[in-house]
């Protein structure tokens, strides 16, 4: 800031106030971290949000290409990390994604996690959807390196089905951190002569004050369940999307996106009018059309619901998240046989 051009005085001038701040802020910008965030082309948006939350804006966030199958590519990270201390940029976050939203993907971890070490950046894991898959031993594989990570972000309330909501931040920090960072020391609330332990007020801990008990949430599940339970759980999910690619590979008029490594079964219902016509000019336009019109039919028929989406060059495909574990083979086969009934005059 020293080297910084005079600020211009108000006045009472309310256009040279809004002058004054777009000023401040650019120059925090420019001086302070600017691209300091390295993310995946397929992370979540509430990176981005994050950031402008913060006041480090979205531009303070720097993308990093995805592999084919949706999973962050560790050289390129590298290179933008380069790139970024060369433009003067301060990078110190990488945030990898441990199951990503459409195509379930894992990004390689342990690669990440030596380019984190080697710059000395925080790597933070967003394992939102993914990181129940830990709770399995068949499958744990998906997230090798997670114990490499500063913090991790989970959400039981995902694959577990826990009642919404019920988030875990998880730190590798014995420090305290938490309390460091967010402390206001109010001591009408907080007060620190107690009877017991004070370290089990955690209120003083978070960024907002009233909020429920969540973690009694997965307390109570893990505690009915047991860890073998929930190692049932997770592992039904992943038996039942299986059963449903296989069934798909079986019946004319389905076609994957990709073969999937998680829950996520994204694919297309090709109709009986586009067999066979790959090759037309016009055939992924019309092929994008399917999914929504799909959709409205099988709401206001009220049997099901299957969300559908755009992706990079892809047109609009199908993305069955399996996440139910009560869900039973007969419930994908009637999927199958739904969308052929909705779909049969397309």
């Amino acid at each position: 800031m020293a080297d910084s051009k005079p600020l211009p005085a108000l006045n009472g001038n309310p256009v040279a106030a809004e002058a004054l701040l777009q000023e401040v802020f650019g120059i925090v910008m420019d001086e302070a971290i600017r691209k300091g965030t390295c993310v995946s082309q397929k992370c979540h948006y509430s990176i981005k949000k994050g950031a402008a939350f913060l006041g480090l804006g979205t531009d303070s966030v720097r993308v990093v290409k995805a592999d084919e199958r949706g999973r962050m590519v560790p050289a390129d990270l590298e290179q933008q990390i380069i790139m970024a201390e060369a433009e003067g940029a301060v990078p110190f976050l990488v945030s990898a994604t441990a199951g990503t939203t459409v195509l379930g993907a894992f990004d390689p971890l342990e690669a990440i996690a030596d380019v984190c070490q080697h710059h000395g950046l925080w790597l933070h894991v967003d394992a939102a959807w993914g990181g129940s898959v830990l709770l399995s031993q068949t499958h744990r594989h998906l997230l090798d390196g997670i114990q490499r990570a500063d913090s991790v972000a989970w959400n039981p309330h995902k694959l577990l089905a826990a009642g919404l909501q019920c988030s875990v931040l998880l730190l590798r920090d014995t420090s305290n951190l938490l309390k460091r960072c967010h402390a206001a020391q109010a001591t009408y609330l907080f007060q620190q002569d107690k009877f017991y332990d004070v370290a089990l007020d955690t209120g003083d801990k978070v960024v907002q004050c009233g909020r429920h008990v969540d973690c009694l949430k997965l307390w109570l599940m893990w505690k009915a369940q047991g860890g073998q339970g929930l190692e049932q759980r997770v592992d039904r999910t992943f038996a039942l999307a299986r059963y449903l690619v296989e069934e798909m590979k079986k019946r004319e008029g389905f076609e994957l996106v990709m073969e999937p490594e998680f829950v996520n079964v994204c694919f297309w219902f090709v109709p009986p009018s586009l067999r066979g016509q790959r090759g037309s000019p016009d055939y992924q336009e019309r092929l994008s059309k399917v999914a929504p019109v799909l959709k409205e039919r099988m709401v206001k028929e009220g049997s099901m619901m299957i969300g559908y989406q755009p992706h990079g060059t892809r047109g609009n495909f199908f993305r069955m998240v399996v996440a139910n574990p009560s869900l039973t083979l007969a419930d994908m086969d009637f999927l199958l046989d739904e969308l052929e009934r909705l779909g049969q005059d397309l």
